[in-house]
C-alpha cells in the first residue's frame, strides 16, 4: 500500500476516519508519509498537526485514541480512508465526531459477525459451537432458531430487559448462521424488505 505523497505539494494526503462498526465519519486530518507509516506500524491513527508543525497522535493527550481496524486507499492513491474504533469522543470539543454527531448505531457489526460465521463454517474449529451447529446440519440450525424465536415471545411478555436483550440476541445470532447455511445474504433479505417497500 503506498499512497502518493508526491501528488500533493507540500507532502499531505486528506485521511477519513470512519468508525470501523457504525460507518459514520469521525473526521478528516491530513497524513504526510511519516505519519502514515507511524499509523501502520502502531495501529493509532497518528496525523501531521498543520498548526503544530509535527506528528501527531489523536489521543495523545486525552487517551482519546482511534486504533485503526482497516487502511484503504482510494482510486488515484491520493485520499486515505481509514476505519478505527475510536476509545472515546473524537472531537476536541468532546462531540463523538467533528460534524457533532452521535455515533451509537452498531449495525455494522452483523457485518462482522457475519464474516465469523461465514469463517467457522469454511474452517471448522473443533472448539466452536458455531461449527458444531453447521455439523449437524440445516434441521438442527432451522430447529435452533425455532427455539430462540418461542423464548423471544416467552421474554417478551414479561418486563425483564436484560432477559429479552439476551433472547433476542440469541435468535439473531442463529438467525445469521441459518442465512449462511442456506448461502443467502443478509443483503438479499434486505433487498426483499426493499421491494415490499416500494
Amino acid at each position: 500500500m503506498n499512497p502518493n505523497f508526491d501528488k500533493s505539494p507540500d507532502g499531505l494526503l486528506p485521511a477519513i476516519i470512519q468508525d470501523q462498526w457504525t460507518g459514520k465519519v469521525l473526521m478528516l486530518g491530513y497524513m504526510n508519509a511519516e505519519a502514515f507509516k507511524k499509523t501502520q506500524a502502531e495501529d493509532k491513527v497518528t496525523f501531521y498537526s498543520r498548526s503544530k508543525k509535527r506528528l501527531w497522535t489523536k489521543g495523545e493527550t486525552s487517551e482519546n485514541y482511534l486504533l485503526v481496524n482497516d487502511i484503504a486507499l482510494d482510486c488515484d492513491q491520493d485520499a486515505i480512508l481509514i476505519k478505527a474504533t475510536p476509545q472515546g469522543p473524537t472531537c476536541h470539543t468532546g462531540s463523538d465526531t467533528c460534524w457533532n454527531e452521535e455515533n451509537e448505531d452498531k449495525v455494522l457489526f452483523i457485518s462482522r459477525l457475519r464474516t465469523i460465521i461465514k469463517d467457522r463454517k469454511n474452517n471448522p474449529s473443533e472448539k466452536s459451537y458455531t461449527t458444531s451447529l453447521f455439523n449437524k446440519g440445516i434441521n438442527k440450525i432451522a430447529q435452533k432458531v425455532g427455539e430462540e424465536a418461542v423464548e423471544l415471545v416467552i421474554e417478551a411478555k414479561d418486563d425483564n430487559k436484560d432477559l429479552f436483550l439476551g433472547e433476542a440476541a440469541d435468535l439473531l445470532f442463529h438467525y445469521l448462521i441459518l442465512l449462511e447455511a442456506k448461502d443467502i445474504k443478509l443483503d438479499e433479505v434486505i433487498d426483499t424488505l426493499l421491494e415490499r417497500h416500494k
